[in-house]
């Protein structure tokens, strides 16, 4: 038997891990325009093309964003166009609204079993657990409990976020430094309960659906896993499929 031949990644991929490093150590920052492509080829010794081939893997990551006769930036939560990146719930009359995000809750807890297998911790490492509505024109569809680990979200606390008017992922990316890059769902249904029917405004034994996630920052590393709970009376789910 012949022995197997090592691989090698392609140079723009190599290119594109350099710049991965560069986004996760904060060196370009979310927001931020990065050097333009003839500077990023003198700088890693290859050609513009194939700095080009790395950034439009890095885009088509959303991980950066081309803006015509501006340049390239590090892709951010901030930005309006990235609202419904995550957020795949969509009104049945096909207006986009944004919503408003209410805390409910905020507490630090020890993981359990769950808590630390989804978040890669030790089992009683320190997490803060948080609930939170969405609200479409003011009217809950969403309630959510969140677990983060506690040793990157030091600080937050229910002031800090009675006191954010954006989202949830653009407070976790400007005062934490996490950005969320991917996520894991898993859908089903379920009956509300008692407390939900309460807090969401529906009779007790509504269908809804229970949508549980886990969400990555760079190097894969999971930072957040959240139940969410949705009312789909006047909204649906959607997830484009290409």
């Amino acid at each position: 038997m012949r022995p197997e031949s090592p691989t090698f990644s392609p140079l723009y991929r190599q290119i594109k891990k350099l710049m991965v490093n560069s986004l996760q150590s904060a060196e370009w920052r979310p927001g931020q325009a990065i050097p333009s492509e003839q500077e990023l080829a003198l700088r890693f010794n290859v050609s513009q093309g194939t700095v080009r081939k790395a950034i439009d893997e890095l885009a088509a990551e959303n991980l950066l964003v081309r803006k015509q006769g501006k340049g390239t930036f590090v892709a951010s939560h901030n930005d309006p166009r990235s609202m419904f990146r995550f957020l795949r719930l969509v009104p049945t009359d096909g207006e986009l609204v944004h919503p408003q995000s209410v805390p409910l809750d905020c507490w630090k807890a020890k993981a359990g079993n769950e808590a630390a297998r989804m978040l890669g911790i030790e089992l009683g490492a320190p997490v803060i657990i948080l609930r939170r509505t969405l609200r479409f024109s003011g009217k809950p569809v969403v309630v959510d409990e969140i677990y983060l680990p506690g040793e990157i979200f030091q600080g937050l606390t229910m002031e800090v976020l009675q006191g954010e008017q954006g989202s949830l992922y653009g407070l976790f990316e400007a005062r934490f430094g996490v950005r969320m890059i991917r996520a894991e769902e898993h859908i089903r249904a379920v009956a509300a309960d008692r407390m939900v029917s309460e807090t969401l405004g529906v009779s007790e034994g509504t269908p809804l659906l229970s949508v549980e996630r886990v969400t990555y920052t760079y190097g894969d590393r999971p930072v957040e896993w959240r139940r969410g709970l949705y009312c789909t009376a006047e909204h649906y789910y959607l997830n484009e499929l290409s």
